[in-house]
């Protein structure tokens, strides 16, 4: 028995089947083995579901998904049904077009931290690169930093160092609450203090800024941020961007909350365990 913390990926995932078979697929392959993971469906459609579990069905990790109807964008709410069917004492947060190297979840067990959230880094991918991992002609996991430099040069990447790894300093931690480099598509967290602010705020919708406010409440709570550059990096694959219609009303929500002690979210983790118009499929290792 591993008296390692285990951790649970919780990895959203919306009408995307391929870029989520390119993401478990990086998960197979894992130096640190120590993981679950609970895809959280934020209402794909039928096709997609079937295209996922039939790929889940090969992973030889623990596995789930759950998936909620479609209302439109509702990822706070999706996290939290994830969390909410997964079982590890350390989460990680993984948006389903981000592919993770081999040493994703050794990174990031690494940096984890009581009393902190990691929040994480991304290498951007172009349009035309993406296109050829979804077909299977190149691979982006395991590769050598020789190769990233050549698709920077191309244009193909934003960085031309993804595979560079820092030591856990001091330089990591942001004493104070601030909006820049929150990401939410790749975030570890100790799940006690996940429920401490009872998760992400459900209430809201639309593109934008619930994961600031996830933050913010868990700054609030005394849980301080450190920073997964050069670690936890991974490659986030091209997509059109969502709409932002919601995104001003939501960073008002944020910024009215800073002037408060606001702690736990009004409509959260709590509140959706109680909802029952979700589905959940658990696979043959969970």
């Amino acid at each position: 028995m591993s008296a390692k913390p285990l951790i649970s990926v919780v990895l959203t995932t919306y009408n995307r089947s391929d870029a989520l078979a390119v993401v478990l697929r990086a998960l197979q392959r894992q130096t640190d083995t120590d993981f679950e993971v609970v895809i959280a469906d934020d209402g794909s459609q039928p096709a997609h579901r079937t295209r996922i579990r039939e790929v889940a069905q090969g992973c030889s990790f623990a596995l789930a998904h759950v998936w909620h109807p479609d209302v439109g964008f509702t990822v706070a709410r999706a996290r939290n049904l994830g969390v909410a069917q997964s079982r590890g004492s350390y989460l990680v947060l993984l948006d389903g077009d981000c592919v993770p190297d081999l040493d994703f979840i050794a990174q990031h067990r690494r940096l984890m931290q009581n009393g902190f959230l990691v929040n994480g880094s991304r290498c951007l991918l172009s349009k035309r690169f993406t296109q050829h991992v979804l077909d299977g002609a190149v691979d982006v996991v395991g590769m050598t930093w020789v190769y990233w430099l050549q698709q920077w040069r191309k244009g193909y990447a934003s960085k031309m160092s993804p595979l560079l790894r820092a030591p856990d300093w001091g330089v990591r931690i942001e004493s104070d609450f601030r909006w820049h480099g929150i990401r939410s598509c790749n975030m570890g967290l100790w799940r006690a203090d996940f429920e401490r602010v009872n998760g992400f705020d459900s209430s809201f919708q639309g593109w934008g800024h619930e994961d600031a406010d996830l933050v913010l409440r868990m700054f609030h709570a005394g849980i301080r941020r450190k920073n997964g550059f050069f670690a936890t990096e991974v490659f986030h694959l091209w997509h059109d961007e969502a709409s932002r219609n919601r995104a001003s009303a939501n960073e008002g929500t944020v910024r009215q909350r800073m002037d408060s002690d606001i702690v736990r979210a009004p409509l959260g983790l709590q509140e959706c365990r109680a909802e029952e118009d979700f589905e959940t499929v658990n696979f043959a290792n969970w």
